[in-house]
């Protein structure tokens, strides 16, 4: 059975590859939650949550009094809303101060993983890379910020400080969404630079460059809160 983590993001495809072969059309209302959960098959809970991650990645929108429409495309991604939407945490940390709590435990992380990578890992996190270029590519918005998310975690996963790693554990859904925030107003340059700053962390890696390693992550992630129009 999958789990809740997987059975959202199971949703969260199926819906996207409606929207991306016309299934759902730009502008059209998501039918009822409770009609819609039938027809896929799910609870209401898992295709809320498919739904969230579907309108923070900007390929739906909530108007209030009226529903979820599939976003029409604007400046932003291909099919994309080109406007970033609410942060789902306001009620407990603002996006900037996730922003600024990544920058601080991931560049750590990061310099405590110099040297400490296998081979296996340096190789997995080259080919996340290498598949966020090509889901961008063709606008598989949610398998680019999964394998966002993979290349990251397997960094965490190699760090030598236990607490750090469950830190990162503990926040990881805020983490997480500052991957997807950005998402509907990240343009190809900006996709191409993110793309080449993974590359630079790798390399630090691989030569067990601590220094450059915290360095390089702490550049990437200041980059990316840019993309969502903040300076931590």
């Amino acid at each position: 059975m999958l789990n809740k983590t997987l059975v959202p993001q199971s949703v969260a495809r199926e819906i996207q590859a409606m929207i991306q072969n016309g299934t759902l059309k730009a502008g059209e209302k998501i039918p009822s939650q409770r009609g819609f959960s039938q027809t896929l098959g799910v609870s209401r809970a898992s295709l809320r949550e498919a739904l969230l991650t579907l309108e923070t990645l900007g390929l739906l929108k909530t108007e209030a009094g009226r529903g979820t429409f599939v976003a029409t495309a604007g400046e932003g991604t291909q099919g994309a809303s080109g406007h970033m939407a609410p942060w789902r945490y306001s009620d407990s940390y603002s996006v900037f101060d996730v922003f600024q709590t990544r920058i601080l435990l991931e560049g750590e992380i990061a310099r405590l993983s110099a040297g400490r990578l296998t081979q296996l890992q340096l190789d997995r996190m080259e080919t996340a890379t290498r598949t966020m270029e090509e889901c961008w590519a063709r606008q598989d918005l949610l398998s680019n910020v999964e394998a966002d998310l993979a290349f990251h975690g397997t960094i965490v996963s190699a760090c030598s400080n236990a607490m750090l790693k469950a830190l990162y554990q503990t926040v990881r859904d805020q983490i997480t969404e500052t991957q997807r925030q950005p998402i509907p107003i990240t343009d190809p340059e900006r996709m191409r630079h993110s793309i080449a700053e993974h590359r630079r962390i790798i390399a630090a890696l691989r030569n067990n460059d601590a220094a450059a390693a915290r360095g390089e992550m702490e550049a990437h992630i200041r980059n990316t809160a840019r993309c969502a129009g903040l300076s931590p």
